[in-house]
């Protein structure tokens, strides 16, 4: 018994079908882009105040394999009482060149810790990179504020 032609033409269509629909699926599906990155933060900083509050500290950002150094320093004004001092750690993303890390970002947030608490921010800067961490602060603070903070690479 011989197959008849409608059958016999129909699996190189349905293969072509197949192949074709696989062809769009791989074209459409999400690639990675290698513009842009995210990096590890790990940042220790001292905060202080009353009204208005202000901090330092350093930290270290991961990306692409490499470690770079850099300061913060910022402001908060709001209600802000005490001191405490905090080790963060966290992901930095959107970054497309590790000069995008530096910069100013902005936050608004507010905090409680006696004698130890936990501490965390998500911050965004004017190059689009966002920060975003979490980590155990020890002191004493109350806090409720907008923050202004500025990262310089060492």
């Amino acid at each position: 018994m011989q197959p008849n032609r409608e059958a016999r033409d129909a699996l190189p269509r349905a293969l072509a079908i197949f192949l074709t629909v696989v062809a769009l699926l791989a074209a459409a599906a999400p690639v990675p882009s290698l513009a842009q990155a995210s990096g590890h933060v790990r940042v220790k900083i001292l905060k202080a105040g009353l009204l208005v509050g202000g901090g330092a500290g350093s930290g270290v950002l991961t990306y692409r394999g490499r470690n770079y150094p850099f300061r913060v320093s910022g402001v908060s004004f709001g209600i802000t009482a005490g001191a405490t001092i905090g080790r963060l750690d966290g992901w930095a993303s959107g970054i497309r060149e590790v000069g995008d890390f530096a910069g100013t970002y902005s936050s608004v947030g507010g905090g409680f810790a006696l004698v130890g608490g936990v501490n965390g921010v998500h911050l965004r800067n004017e190059k689009g990179v966002t920060i975003v961490l979490q980590g155990p602060k020890a002191g004493m603070e109350v806090a409720a504020n907008l923050s202004a903070i500025t990262i310089s690479m060492k």
